[in-house]
């Protein structure tokens, strides 16, 4: 059984550390990719090692690995050479590059070369259709290949080169790979110092910059403003909304006195009357949604599932309006149904759908329901049971 290195498992601690405490299941993936990078594979061993940093147990890590083409169940060679068969590259020769392969090297899919140094597989989709036919090197793309050029990048990958990705950064090999993939940086000298975007990939920037396309007031010297920044000026936004609003108009001014103290009539001077109400000013009406029920803060206490689950059972004994979308049920009256009759509209159903079984047609035995229905309207059974168990007893007769 493998023993894992002090630094791998000091990058596990370090990688668990990045989720919250009760959340640590999540780093299964990145510990995948880890133990990976140290064996070449997710081991038995990888597995066990993963279910014990975790507190799961070996089949929920092994559902896991066994998910993701990525994490490999056997040992796999430095270089994952993998050609895309799928419906564009293929029309465009990708079958014909990996069958060159695969004779040249001696291995069929999912195989390793005799020397360990590569494995080959055909790929349903590596998501290049513009560049196709397209390989990839442990997921570095080699674009518009054809069966010579693919045997020329992995006879010098066996001569211990490491030829230049058509896009992305430099080669590396697959346990390399998979330290990065586990969320630590490529410590290689010049790792990321070359490589670029295919001419495809710009091919719209190119239009828009021939038509004269660009988002409206895009500037694209515009700083990125910090997240401190960005609430300063919304804050700043926001007063000055606020700060534009008009005044709300006064109370009605009491009435002006004349100079014999009486009030001054209506229409005096210097003094508005009061323009009426205009009648034919149709109300506005009040925001609406498209929820039955009212708008309503629901419950801290509950979580959603007990809400919805309260909001849309049948009997409705404890549902509350208090969730977007529900309603709670009633009948003519207003009032919601109660529990017995939620459970006589059940079985009045299973008593109108009996199903057919044993060769007899359906409907052949509606005794039983029959039976149930009328021992659910009473409520209760010879027994005194309730209703339910009216309902179960009667099932079982």
């Amino acid at each position: 059984m493998t023993t894992f290195t002090d630094e791998t498992r000091e990058r596990a601690r370090e990688i668990i550390a990045r989720y919250p405490a009760d959340r640590s299941r999540s780093a299964l993936l990145p510990l995948l990719h880890l133990v990976q990078a140290e064996e070449g594979y997710v081991s038995p061993a990888g597995v066990a090692f993963c279910a014990e940093v975790l507190g799961l147990n070996k089949a929920q890590v092994g559902a896991v690995a066994t998910f993701y083409t990525m994490y490999k169940r056997k040992p796999t060679g430095d270089f994952l050479v993998s050609v895309c068969t799928n419906t564009m590259c293929n029309v465009l020769g990708g079958q014909e590059v990996y069958d060159t392969l695969s004779e040249h090297l001696g291995v069929g899919h999912d195989e390793t070369t005799a020397d360990g140094t590569i494995t080959l597989e055909h790929a349903e989709c590596l998501a290049a259709c513009d560049y196709g036919p397209v390989m990839t090197v442990n997921y570095d793309f080699f674009d518009g290949v054809d069966p010579s050029t693919a045997v020329g990048v992995v006879d010098e990958l066996r001569a211990g080169g490491r030829p230049m990705p058509t896009r992305g950064a430099r080669l590396c090999t697959l346990k390399e790979m998979a330290v990065q993939l586990a969320g630590f940086a490529d410590e290689r000298d010049g790792a990321v110092a070359d490589g670029g975007p295919g001419e495809p990939t710009l091919r719209g920037l190119r239009l828009a910059q021939q038509h004269g396309v660009s988002v409206p007031g895009f500037d694209p010297n515009t700083p990125i403003r910090s997240k401190a920044e960005a609430d300063r000026a919304a804050a700043e936004a926001k007063a000055k909304a606020e700060a534009a609003k008009p005044a709300p108009a006064e109370a009605a001014a009491a009435p002006v006195k004349g100079g014999d103290g009486a009030s001054a009539p209506t229409g005096a001077a210097g003094i508005e009357p009061a323009k009426p109400a205009d009648a034919t000013e149709p109300a506005k009406p009040a925001d609406t949604t498209d929820s039955t029920a009212p708008d309503v803060k629901a419950p801290d206490d509950k979580s959603p599932q007990v809400r919805t689950a309260e909001t849309r059972q049948p009997d409705a004994d404890t549902a509350v309006p208090d969730a977007p979308g529900t309603k709670v049920p009633t009948d003519d009256t207003g009032t919601a149904p109660a529990a017995g009759d939620a459970r006589s509209a059940e079985a009045a159903g299973v008593a109108a759908n009996a199903p057919a079984g044993d060769g007899k047609p359906a409907g052949d035995d509606a005794g039983a329901q029959e039976r149930n229905l009328t021992e659910a309207k009473a409520g209760t059974d010879a027994d005194g049971a309730g209703p339910a168990d009216a309902s179960e007893t009667g099932a079982q007769k």
